[in-house]
């Protein structure tokens, strides 16, 4: 594969085979490009990120895999947000409350299992698909006419491949971002991770058997996955102060942590640690641009904000479809560029501008106490589950709604200032930059 690879020109090379890359991939070779992806490793791998939107489902079936997914998947009807701060202690959404009835329920996903089922159907559908292989370097023609693609394979061989044009769904690896040096620090947002597996949760019962919990606690929230293969992802998103009081191994200081929430305790009770626990930090950033010539950042390679709202593999496929949309477009009429370019643009700034104001906002007390009280005025809770679902970027007509309920918070924040100046001033303590212990990540 190397060695004719390396003579080999290709419409479009994708660098990384996530389920950025993958379906930027399968889009294209329907459409008759020649394209190649390039993944780093070899499939199945891990991967957290296991909650899917019913936003995705269309995706999904669209790119020829959805009954596959729902083989493998733990049917999600909604999303239980659990708080101790509350008497109710906890308030479920049902996704089929939300305005579009049509999308009532997604999927929870083991990711190993899921990626790689995106991956080989790139290649089903017609695209060079070569695992184990790095992208070391990538140098733009002058002009931004094409690039090479220096690449290292797991067995020490090198090759070198020509596209017109590069994505990068390298994901956290941010390739181009951090050649470019475009990638920063989300000054809005500062949080990291810690997470593990486990065996033996309790979970709800009948259709709630699958849904995610969010637990929130002191110092950031712990997300509930269940699986279809009984196991439950389990992990807690915190500010890197609380991470730079970690002085055990991280297994044990995960524990602790888990043992601050009374209501996730009791759901682990008789649950067993089934992998080892991992941890992630510099959790929220986002790249200065998506495109420049030549080259196209999608996905986790282009912002990854806070996974709160399991936006995360969504926003990936939905940057994809843009990505395939403005590529096909530039490939076949090149002086459309600009202008594909441009609704690409605003495309992939959609998702994370919309998800993030309420992600900024979701530890202030004045969002908790909507969470926890929803009231359906003027729409206001329809436009919240939307939101929830994924449905922002088709034609339900949310936004006035979602405007009415962003007033509602600003009121009610004023109506308990104090209150609400103590959360700010909290707030700038947790998203102040940190540097994190080992162990957590970078």
């Amino acid at each position: 594969m190397a060695a004719s690879a390396a003579k080999a020109v290709f419409d479009v090379v994708v660098i990384g085979g996530g389920p950025a890359g993958a379906t930027t991939a399968t889009l294209l070779a329907q459409r008759g490009f020649s394209v190649a992806v390039l993944e780093k490793d070899r499939h199945p791998r891990f991967h957290i990120g296991e909650s899917l939107l019913p936003a995705n489902l269309a995706l999904l079936d669209t790119l020829g895999v959805g009954e596959q997914v729902r083989v493998i998947g733990m049917p999600k009807w909604g999303a239980e947000f659990v708080s101790p701060w509350h008497a109710n202690k906890s308030q479920t959404f049902e996704f089929a409350e939300a305005w579009d009835k049509s999308m009532p329920m997604a999927y929870q996903v083991r990711r190993s299992e899921f990626d790689q089922i995106l991956l080989r159907n790139a290649a089903v559908k017609g695209a060079t698909v070569v695992e184990g292989c790095t992208v070391r370097d990538v140098q733009f023609n002058p002009g931004g006419d094409g690039a090479t693609i220096a690449a290292e394979h797991d067995d020490g061989n090198r090759s070198s491949w020509q596209a017109r044009y590069v994505v990068d769904a390298s994901g956290r690896d941010t390739f181009l971002g951090g050649r470019f040096k475009a990638k920063h620090r989300n000054p809005k947002h500062n949080s990291a991770s810690m997470f593990a597996h486990f065996r033996g949760a309790t979970r709800g019962e009948g259709k709630a058997a699958g849904n995610i919990t969010i637990f929130w606690f002191d110092h950031g929230w712990f997300w509930f996955i269940p699986l279809a293969d009984g196991t439950t992802s389990v992990g807690a998103v915190a500010w890197p102060y609380y991470f730079k009081t970690r002085q055990k191994p991280l297994a044990d200081f995960f524990a602790d942590t888990i043992a601050q929430s009374p209501e996730l305790s009791a759901r682990l009770q008789h649950a067993t640690r089934v992998t080892d626990v991992e941890a992630t930090g510099n959790f929220s950033y986002t790249c200065d641009r998506t495109h420049g010539p030549g080259y196209l950042m999608i996905g986790d390679a282009y912002a990854f904000i806070d996974p709160v709202f399991s936006s995360g593999v969504m926003l990936a496929m939905q940057g994809a479809f843009a990505a395939a949309d403005a590529l096909t477009t530039s490939l076949r009429d090149p002086k459309a560029e600009a202008k594909a370019m441009a609704a690409f643009d605003r495309a992939m700034r959609h998702g994370p501008r919309e998800f993030s104001w309420f992600i900024y906002r979701v530890n202030h007390p004045t969002m908790r106490d909507l969470f926890m009280a929803p009231r359906n005025i003027f729409r206001v809770k329809e436009a919240l589950l939307s939101v929830l679902a994924g449905d922002i970027f088709g034609t339900t007509p949310i936004w006035g709604s979602v405007r009415v309920l962003k007033a509602i918070f600003y009121i009610s924040a004023l109506r308990r200032l104090g209150r609400s100046l103590k959360a700010r001033a909290l707030r700038k303590r947790q998203i102040h930059p940190e540097t994190l212990p080992d162990g957590v990540g970078s």
